[in-house]
């Protein structure tokens, strides 16, 4: 069961992963970090929460127990 849950959570985090980067080079982005200095609030918590699940997603295939 820990298994699934851990590739769930790996397939998640590379679909945040991709939406984020996506969100990341978009127009809106570029000309919010051109004013801001920062890209869109969407884009870091999609870049964010991506790397948050891939990691715990590894960190459950990993694990022994």
């Amino acid at each position: 069961m820990k298994k699934a849950i851990g590739a769930a959570c790996l397939v998640v985090g590379i679909i945040l992963l991709i939406f984020g980067y996506n969100e990341y080079t978009s127009i809106s982005s570029d000309i919010s970090e051109a004013f801001t200095g920062s890209p869109t609030d969407s884009s870091v918590w999609y870049l964010t929460g991506g790397g948050a699940a891939f990691v715990v997603g590894i960190i459950l295939l990993v694990s022994k127990t």
